[in-house]
């Protein structure tokens, strides 16, 4: 008898679709021979099956036959209504993700799925990548510990960079002024560029070429994704604001740069394999943005075409982390991609800055939940404490200060089953919102029920034995 299927709802855009890979891949190993359908957006499916894992797609326009099927696993990652909806209609032996019910009631199911939810405006500590939240809930933390990518290949002697032009929103890439003064500094050092972007950037490039002062090949709006592919695998470096794009490169081995601006955040959507390099504004609002806050793009300003290219240079030329860590970027912080002790993705910074309190609280909060949702001991989210208070004891402070305030609210909630307003998290300290945010979200995905509010409570207990 044929093994039931394992349906993904990927209704995103290309770099979701993307960063979806290692999950196809992490399921089809510990489920052989159940096929993987992934219902996705033809638009970018399309040129990426050449590239994806072995997988089915489906077009939103055959959801009737994905309703024939009686499955083992469904796994939305689509925040679409649509998808909720046929989340809910397919039979499934489990399911995560959102799910709409017949009666419209929706509803996350997984921890870590709701705990991707509560990261709306809440994100500043998280320290887990959307790629691996993708496969938390559904496949064993050891696979994914254990996942090991091959780093970016180097071209010894290649002069070739590629620049990729456009970004989703203008916000999170560079003025067509920068990309063309990029382009002569690029090409002052020696290294020849290469104009990339969909058919939505072929006047940006149009632009870019015609201000820069060296050559510039514009292949803006000419090649499709897998030809982008290709081409890529002819260049030394690719330069690209966080893009789908950016995505592919590093899923196809090409070693890129990441001109991290605007409201995005390198620890969810950087380049998700090792050795690959995010460079991003040292500012407090760069952290964790989630929709910009300030009169004017603060975090483009420290960003220098001259700076780039001189960085540009030493990746070109295999220059380690060593090196890379004695350059001066004023205003910016360079790090590489990497895997932590933890065996997640991680950002490695690249200077000799001592951990800072944005770090340390980041540390902790990644530890105690992988405790709270049993990934490791809480021996783990301990030391991680440990370190909070001795570097960082006013983040640790306003936590331990903060934590009666949601004992009283629990148990009150608990007794009356009452349900909570918007500011029991957005007006908690900082330090408290990565608790109180998906506490509030954990208690409306269960209806405020009884045993939602004991269960937040006992959270609260675990948390609390862990700080002593």
């Amino acid at each position: 008898m044929a093994k039931k299927p394992i349906l993904i709802l990927q209704m995103q855009r290309m770099g979701d679709l993307i960063l979806s890979f290692p999950l196809m891949l992490w399921l089809a190993r510990r489920h052989p021979g159940h096929p993987i359908f992934v219902a996705a957006e033809e638009a970018f499916y399309g040129p990426l099956m050449r590239l994806s894992p072995a997988a089915t797609y489906f077009p939103w326009s055959g959801a009737a036959h994905l309703e024939k099927h009686d499955y083992e696993l469904v796994l939305n990652l689509s925040i679409q209504e649509k998808a909720a909806v046929l989340a809910g209609r397919v039979r499934a032996e489990a399911k995560f993700g959102p799910v709409q019910a017949g009666d419209g009631t929706r509803h996350v199911h997984g921890d870590w799925q709701l705990y991707r939810t509560s990261l709306v405006r809440n994100n500043l500590y998280n320290r887990f990548h959307w790629g691996e939240l993708n496969g938390l809930d559904t496949v064993p933390f050891a696979d994914i510990a254990a996942t090991r990518f091959s780093l970016p290949r180097t071209l010894p002697g290649s002069n070739k960079v590629g620049l990729f032009l456009g970004a989703s929103d203008p916000a999170k890439r560079p003025t067509a002024a920068f990309w063309a003064r990029l382009v002569d500094e690029l090409h002052g050092r020696g290294l020849r560029t290469v104009l990339f972007g969909g058919p939505a950037e072929k006047g940006l490039g149009a632009k870019v070429a015609g201000l820069a002062k060296g050559p510039a090949l514009n292949l803006c709006g000419t090649l499709g994704l897998d030809e982008f592919g290709a081409v890529g695998q002819t260049l030394g470096l690719f330069i690209t604001p966080d893009t789908g794009p950016m995505h592919l490169a590093a899923w196809t081995g090409l070693k890129c740069l990441n001109l991290s601006m605007g409201n995005v955040n390198p620890w969810e959507t950087g380049p998700l394999s090792p050795g690959h390099y995010v460079l991003r504004a040292d500012l407090p609002c760069a952290r964790g943005c989630w929709q910009c806050t300030e009169d004017s793009l603060l975090c483009h300003e420290p960003f220098k075409p001259g700076r780039v290219a001189g960085l540009a240079k030493r990746l070109t030329s295999g220059a380690d982390g060593d090196r890379l860590a004695r350059l001066e970027l004023p205003g910016l912080t360079l790090f590489e991609t990497g895997r932590s002790d933890l065996g997640l993705y991680h950002l490695k910074r690249l200077d000799p800055a001592v951990p800072d309190a944005e770090r340390l609280a980041s540390r902790f909060w990644q530890a105690a939940f992988g405790g709270l949702f049993g990934l490791w001991e809480d021996r783990r989210t301990a030391e991680a404490w440990t370190g909070l208070t001795h570097g960082a004891s006013e983040e640790a402070e306003s936590l331990l200060a903060h934590i009666p305030e949601m004992g009283r609210r629990f148990k009150l909630g608990l007794r009356s089953g009452t349900a909570l307003d918007t500011s029991f998290w957005a007006g908690s300290p900082a330090m408290a919102r990565p608790f109180t945010g998906f506490a509030h979200m954990y208690l409306e995905n269960n209806d405020y029920s009884p045993r939602a509010w004991a269960h937040v409570l006992t959270l609260l207990e675990r948390l609390v034995s862990v700080c002593g």
